[in-house]
């Protein structure tokens, strides 16, 4: 098993984000961090730019250089896959460089989700949604899972849609409906992550912006581990940044 953490230097809302200090340390390297208490023990920044490569290992972190015109995350992921010639059974988790306080348990979880679940090519999470603000948000990315706990769909629709109870205007949500809000984590067969970009790109996928749809659509199994709780913030904006601050701020102060 291998966590990647792709961290791109280019950011419109916050430039040099993966660069940016959180309590003393470079946001990419909390992430690395929180990556390696999973217990998996290698734990790799994809980068395609030199300073944020240059501190990463600094801080003793392993780096592999990449492209920077990939058209998504995952053919970014594919690009490593190659790079460092993982067999096609290796197990691929991909963490996102602006989130760290990812819980490493739900990093491990989904891996140990893929492995146990050979028909799958993909493994991610999600949870449940109790709040009317999530349910009709288009934001926040919903999926429907079978009796096998594989993804069916995944939207920014309101699914599975409780028909009688939306249309009363109903603002809470019907405590049997099985509404899962999808959590950006993923492990990935490396085999599969070399296939990624050659599959067509279908019309699901680019109307809804979602790319796991494309891997839905041409049949691969996406096994989704039910966690409990909502994730901790990433960092999207100055105020996210501000947040995380005072949050391992508060931890240090705690120790």
């Amino acid at each position: 098993m291998i966590v990647v953490i792709p961290a791109r230097y280019a950011s419109t809302r916050l430039p040099g984000k993966p660069l940016l200090d959180i309590a003393g340390k470079p946001m990419v390297v909390r992430v690395a961090e929180q990556a390696r208490r999973s217990g998996i023990s290698r734990v790799v920044i994809a980068t395609d730019h030199d300073d944020i490569a240059v501190t990463s290992r600094e801080h003793g972190i392993e780096v592999v250089m990449t492209a920077s015109d990939h058209a998504t995350g995952t053919d970014r992921l594919a690009e490593v896959a190659t790079l460092l010639k993982l067999t096609d059974d290796e197990i691929v988790i991909n963490v996102q460089g602006d989130e760290p306080l990812m819980d490493p348990e739900w990093m491990r979880g989904v891996a140990d989700l893929l492995a146990a679940k050979p028909q799958a090519a993909i493994a991610t999470a999600c949870h449940a949604i109790d709040h009317a603000d999530e349910t009709f948000n288009p934001n926040i990315v919903k999926v429907v899972l079978d009796r096998d706990g594989m993804a069916m769909y995944f939207s920014r629709a309101t699914i599975p849609h409780a028909r009688d109870a939306f249309a009363r205007g109903a603002v809470d949500v019907p405590a049997d409906l099985p509404l899962y809000r999808h959590v950006g984590l993923y492990a990935y067969r490396a085999g599969f992550l070399r296939r990624f970009p050659t599959l067509e790109s279908p019309a699901i996928e680019r109307f809804e912006a979602l790319e796991q749809l494309r891997a839905l659509w041409h049949g691969y199994k996406i096994a989704v581990l039910i966690t409990h709780g909502a994730p901790a913030p990433g960092v999207d904006t100055s105020e996210d940044l501000a947040r995380v601050r005072a949050l391992f701020d508060r931890s240090a102060k705690s120790l």
